[in-house]
C-alpha cells in the first residue's frame, strides 16, 4: 500500500511536541525523565531536519524549560496511570493524543488504550507509523473523532470502551485550546465513570497572576501558536481547578517547584523546569 503523507494535516503543535520529546531521548542526560524508544523513530526521514534544527537551540532556556515541560507532564501521567493500573486499572483513554507514543511502548499486557484525536491528525500519525515500519499494537484503538460533528462519548462507545469499568483520562497539552464548555463537557464526561477512574491533565495560569517577566514569555508564547491557528484560550488558578473538578474526592495539583523536586533533582545537566504559569493536576474519582 503506498503511503500518502500529504494527504493528511499535520497539527504544527503535535509535531512541535513530538519534536522536543525526540530531543530529550538524543540530547539530554542519562537518566531520562522519559525513556521513549519510539520517540525518535517515529518522526523518520521526513522530520530528521525538524530534529537537527532542535539541536541548535537545545541548551537555549526556553527551549530546555518547553522540553522539561513536556516529558514531565507525560512522565507523571504515567506514573499515575501505573498506579491506578495497580489497582485493576484496564482501559485507557489519550485525549488529543497527537504523536503519544504510550501504546506502542506499553508495559502493561492488560491495558487496552485509546486514542482519541482528530481524523486527520490520527491518519497523519497512522501514515508515518507505516512509513517507519512501526507496528500497531493490537491493545491500541483509534477513536476518530471531528469535534465540531461528533460526540467523544458516542464515539468512544463505538471504538469498544466499556463506561461501565474503570479508565484513566489523559488529557495532555489540551486543556490551554479549549473553550470552558468544551473543557466543562469533557470534565462532565468523566465523572460519569466509576469509583478508581480518573483524568491527568495540564493546565495554565492567567496573566494577572503571574509575575511581569512570565506575562511576557507567556504572550510570546501565545502569538507563536496563535500564528498558526491553534490560539490560547482556557487558563485557571489552582482554586478555579478545585472548583471544576468538585464531582472528584481525590485531586493532586502539582506546582513547577513540586515537578522539579520530583523529575529533574540531581541531574547532570541543566534540564528543569522554571517558573510557575503551568500546572498539572490528577483527579480521581
Amino acid at each position: 500500500m503506498e503511503i500518502m503523507l500529504e494527504a493528511a494535516k499535520p497539527s504544527r503543535t503535535a509535531l512541535g511536541v513530538a519534536v522536543r520529546r525526540a530531543s530529550h531521548q538524543l540530547y539530554d542526560a542519562p537518566p531520562l525523565v522519559l525513556d521513549d524508544p519510539i520517540a525518535v523513530p517515529i518522526l523518520g526521514k521526513i522530520y530528521r531536519s525538524a530534529l537537527e534544527d532542535a539541536a541548535a537551540s537545545i541548551h537555549e532556556r526556553f527551549s530546555l524549560v518547553m522540553r522539561a515541560w513536556l516529558v514531565a507532564r507525560s512522565r507523571y501521567a504515567e506514573d499515575k496511570l501505573a498506579e491506578a493500573v495497580n489497582r485493576g486499572v484496564q482501559q485507557y483513554v489519550l485525549l488529543g493524543a497527537g504523536l503519544d507514543t504510550f501504546a506502542h511502548r506499553n508495559p502493561h499486557p492488560n491495558l487496552r488504550v485509546f486514542e482519541v484525536d482528530h481524523p486527520s491528525t490520527q491518519q497523519w500519525k497512522r501514515n508515518l507509523l507505516a512509513s517507519n515500519q512501526l507496528q500497531e499494537p493490537a491493545s491500541l484503538r483509534y477513536v476518530p473523532v471531528d469535534f465540531e460533528r461528533q460526540s467523544v462519548a458516542g464515539q468512544l462507545e463505538i471504538s469498544g470502551l466499556d463506561f461501565a469499568a474503570p479508565t484513566v483520562f489523559a488529557w495532555l497539552g489540551v486543556v490551554v485550546y479549549l473553550t470552558h464548555p468544551a473543557f466543562r463537557s469533557t470534565i462532565d464526561l468523566i465523572a460519569t465513570f466509576p469509583a478508581d477512574s480518573g483524568v491527568i491533565f495540564d493546565y495554565a495560569l492567567p496573566r494577572h497572576v503571574l509575575p511581569p517577566h512570565e506575562v511576557q514569555a507567556r504572550d510570546l508564547l501565545a502569538a507563536r501558536v496563535d500564528s498558526i491557528g491553534e490560539p490560547f484560550q482556557l487558563f485557571f488558578t489552582p482554586e478555579e481547578i478545585a472548583a471544576e473538578l468538585t464531582a472528584f474526592p481525590v485531586i493532586e495539583d502539582l506546582d513547577t517547584v513540586e515537578l522539579n523536586d520530583r523529575y529533574f533533582a540531581g541531574r547532570t545537566d541543566p534540564l528543569s523546569l522554571n517558573g510557575k504559569s503551568g500546572r498539572i493536576v490528577s483527579a480521581w474519582r
